[in-house]
């Protein structure tokens, strides 16, 4: 791992820096939201991993036990969500260090893991990076505010439009 990057979980007084950065950055998110992430740490809801480059708040993503995916959720599958990389740091490896982490305390308790991608423009770097990880369809088709969206229907191209992907640790039967 490069010497200059750092993977960890997140900690109560990472909520301001977490912040701040994000929203430096473009890519802000409520402080309410924020402060929620680092609570349900505690309660074991979610874990969130931070990536520091360089001592500096590179990006998080949140592994979340239970989905609000219905599949997911009826399946006992948790589910890897919000994956952000500060802009000006990305293309260093960050993401894929941040992904494994994150895998690899999810085949260690649950054996697979899933995740949602946007089906728009602003995801075709994460849809890439799935695909290139092993990422599979769930086979549940496209959903759109975790339902299914029935053929013939008229959905919003939006943040909730989007396909589930699983992987499975790689000796699972």
């Amino acid at each position: 791992m490069n010497d200059l990057l750092q993977i960890r979980p997140m900690i109560q007084p990472d909520v301001e820096v977490v912040f701040q950065a994000l929203g430096a950055h473009g890519i802000g998110k409520p402080l309410d939201y924020i402060k929620r992430c680092a609570e349900q740490n505690i309660t074991g809801e979610r874990m969130t991993l931070i990536a520091l480059y360089d001592s500096q708040f590179a990006g998080w993503l949140h592994l979340l036990s239970r989905s609000s995916y219905p599949y997911f959720a009826e399946r006992d599958i948790p589910e890897i969500n919000n994956f952000d990389v500060i802009p000006s740091l990305r293309r260093r490896g960050i993401g894929s260090a941040l992904m494994d982490a994150v895998e690899q305390i999810a085949f260690d308790k649950y054996g697979i893991v899933g995740i949602g991608v946007g089906l728009f423009y602003d995801y075709g770097n994460a849809q890439r990076l799935y695909a290139k990880r092993g990422y599979i369809p769930d086979g549940r088709g496209v959903m759109y505010e975790d339902m299914q969206v029935e053929p013939g229907s008229c959905v919003k191209v939006g943040h909730d439009l989007a396909l589930y992907l699983v992987k499975e640790r790689a000796d699972r039967d």
